[in-house]
């Protein structure tokens, strides 16, 4: 402070303070003095203060914060199943019409898994199994065939102006669509022939398909990262462009921590330097500590175990676990079900846990829901129904479909699944 601006006021503030004698609020007085508060304003304390670099500072628009999610698959919306005969496929255009029901529920985010080509090498029937039947598609997570890749869209959803069609109609409801991306291949993806260095290679010459013990995925083939690391940068940032061509905004990454966390923070990056608008919501059904890092790196929200806390003591406890230090960086999207987790208390009444909607939005701003959870019914019966429904909506998708629905739960006259 210097000699003749303002150093004597301030002295004389210290020794009021330290004046034991004199009554608090006068203590305070003399601290909160007016040309004390100057001097300090114009000479600020700089004892212990260390500089730094500067500092990027990342600002994410509302919807990284906020939003409702709705999981819907295409080819369900429209489709027509009769037992014996080929199903007749939903298609984009056919989904679209659903939109306008979904904006009127209040969803903010339209969520399509794969739309892309589906393999038919090792392609597998509903419930994994390893023998598909003449009507079965595969799953549309086994992405690539003879009709593309991760760029193209499956020929029975139908093309690229019916994409664009769809998010246009999403956009003028005021919703957004968020495409899935899995970085995996069936064996015939284009990448297969294209880049063999992009796959692992066993001794006899074949390639190490996907493994999930016990689950074997023989249609699916993993990428091996430690071949080709920018060449598959490149790429990934490539087919993540295309569809943000087409108006796609937001990406709900498959199995992200499956992955090099490296590469995700090199594809994150490199994408929001220049389009900070995209999202990316990680699929991370893993230990807490990836989640966080995932997180950390650029994932923007990430999958939870809300789905599988019941009670009220674990609902209080997962809370508190997301509410400590990592909710800086690591946003929770609660999706109350997805496609492939139907748990216990799921199972034993449908109407109730999907009514859990409404009390995710406090904790977690992103709450979720496939298209089951709103197939609910109040009866058991309808609760069968409606679980049967959702399996004959999506029976052509592999891995994803449980059994075909039974006659009783198709004959139904109580049940309005939706």
């Amino acid at each position: 402070m210097p000699k003749n601006d303002g150093r004597e006021a301030v002295l004389a503030a210290v020794d009021g303070l330290r004046d034991e004698r004199r009554p608090v609020a006068d203590r305070l007085a003399a601290a909160l003095a007016p040309d004390v508060t100057a001097a300090l304003d114009r000479h600020p304390l700089r004892e212990l203060v260390t500089s730094s670099r500067p500092m990027p500072l990342q600002v994410d628009r509302e919807r990284a914060l906020f939003g409702s999610w709705y999981e819907l698959f295409p080819r369900s919306e429209g489709a027509r199943v009769a037992e014996g005969r080929r199903p007749v496929s939903g298609t984009l255009r056919t989904a679209a019409e659903r939109l306008p029901a979904l904006a009127a529920a209040g969803f903010d985010v339209v969520y399509l898994p794969p739309i892309h080509p589906i393999g038919t090498a090792f392609r597998k029937g509903p419930n994994n199994t390893l023998s598909a039947g003449p009507f079965d598609v595969g799953s549309p997570w086994a992405i690539g065939s003879a009709d593309g890749g991760h760029d193209a869209i499956h020929p029975d959803l139908g093309t690229l102006e019916d994409f664009d069609h769809f998010v246009a109609r999403a956009r003028e409801l005021r919703m957004e669509v968020a495409l899935d991306f899995a970085l995996q291949c069936s064996p015939d993806h284009p990448w297969v022939t294209e880049h063999p260095e992009w796959f692992h290679q066993r001794a006899d010459g074949t390639v190490a398909y996907a493994e999930n013990p016990p689950k074997k995925y023989q249609d699916i083939y993993p990428i091996a990262f430690d071949r080709d690391f920018h060449g598959l940068v490149r790429e990934t940032e490539r087919v993540l462009r295309f569809w943000m061509e087409h108006g796609v905004r937001i990406f709900r990454v498959d199995n992200p921590h499956t992955k090099p966390v490296v590469f995700w923070e090199k594809v994150l990056g490199d994408i929001h330097r220049t389009h900070p608008d995209v999202l990316f919501l990680a699929e991370a059904f893993t230990r807490p500590a990836m989640m966080n890092t995932l997180g950390a790196v650029g994932f923007h929200q990430s999958y939870t175990y809300f789905t599988w806390r019941n009670t009220k003591q674990e609902l209080t406890d997962y809370l508190t676990e997301l509410a400590g230090d990592a909710a800086a960086w690591m946003r929770p999207n609660f999706f109350v079900n997805t496609p492939t987790s139907c748990t216990p208390t799921s199972r034993r009444a449908a109407a109730p846990r999907s009514r859990r909607g409404p009390c995710s939005p406090p904790p977690s701003p992103p709450p979720g829901a496939s298209t089951r959870a709103t197939n609910c019914a109040r009866t058991p019966r309808c609760a069968r129904a409606a679980r049967s429904t959702w399996t004959r909506r999506s029976i052509s998708y592999g891995r994803a479909t449980g059994r075909r629905p039974s006659a009783r739960a198709e004959r139904s006259p109580r049940c309005s699944p939706g």
